[in-house]
């Protein structure tokens, strides 16, 4: 298959690197020649598609590619993806496969109570509609093009460069304490594993929560990183003391726990790291935080 991603982001471009080798072709966006420079050394295809530059080149592509990836979230107006290049896309008819990374903030608080794909999504904060509505309208382009739509929940995402071990060494982390705050996370490897396995997948449109299944406390997860690196935790503060950005605290005002059962039974997926400790450990081996 040839693939085309919108976005060539941390996750979008580690799938690449890692299953590069799968698809005949691989071509995608960035939003600098800054960044398509150093893609294109790796032997991706990029465009620009930016605020003040964009390739015309990008339409057709993503048109004739067998396989698109969206890693782009949605802005103030819906989905910009959709927005730019929907009409481009919907030209193609069916036999092509699209893979929507949305997230798990579409469920909203659930107390922290378990929910799976069954679950009516609740979100509560701005940022959460707006993926739900995306999602809605990728499902929608499927529907009327016959085109297979695969939205992928992602839970929080860490690995390499983008975890507790990094922010410990840089003297940034922080644990803060909410009593029966639960947050689920992922690694960037399990991520690419759901995305390839969401492409090869043979059955109909569908909704799949890519999560660990293994949610733990976020101080919790601090301190498990400092023992590794042989350190002292930073100390606990409360949610309500700890001064937090708007943005930052508004996190916690949701707690769940996400079922990846769908995940691992129906996409086959089996993920290299199942919960923190194996993640978190896996990366101080291969010198993170060092």
């Amino acid at each position: 298959m040839k693939l085309f991603v919108f976005g060539l982001g941390y996750c979008a471009r580690y799938f690449v690197c890692r299953f590069r080798k799968s698809f005949k072709t691989a071509a995608g966006t960035v939003r600098s020649a800054e960044r398509m420079e150093e893609l294109e050394r790796l032997g991706i295809e990029t465009f620009i598609w930016g605020p003040s530059r964009q390739d015309e080149r990008i339409g057709g592509r993503a048109a004739s590619a067998d396989a698109v990836l969206v890693s782009v979230p949605p802005g103030d107006k819906g989905d910009p993806v959709l927005a730019q290049f929907g009409r481009a896309l919907a030209s193609r008819g069916g036999g092509q496969i699209i893979v929507y990374l949305s997230t798990i903030g579409v469920y909203g608080d659930r107390g922290g109570d378990w929910v799976d794909e069954t679950a009516l999504p609740a979100p509560s904060a701005e940022r959460s509609l707006a993926r739900l509505y995306a999602e809605d309208a990728w499902l929608a382009l499927g529907r009327e093009t016959g085109k297979t739509v695969h939205i992928l929940r992602l839970a929080g995402i860490y690995g390499p460069g983008r975890n507790p071990l990094i922010s410990l060494k840089a003297g940034t982390a922080r644990r803060i304490v909410k009593p029966g705050q639960v947050f689920n996370r992922i690694h960037v490897e399990d991520v690419s594993r759901a995305i390839a396995a969401a492409f090869a997948y043979e059955g109909e449109s569908g909704i799949f929560n890519v999560s660990d299944g293994c949610p733990a406390p976020p101080q919790d997860v601090t301190a498990f990183a400092a023992g590794l690196m042989g350190i002292e935790p930073p100390p606990e503060q409360d949610l309500d003391s700890a001064g937090l950005p708007p943005l930052a605290r508004s996190f916690y005002s949701e707690s769940r726990r996400v079922s990846n059962r769908k995940l691992k039974e129906m996409l086959g997926v089996t993920l290299a790291y199942p919960d923190y400790k194996a993640g978190i450990k896996a990366l101080w081996e291969a010198g993170e935080g060092r």
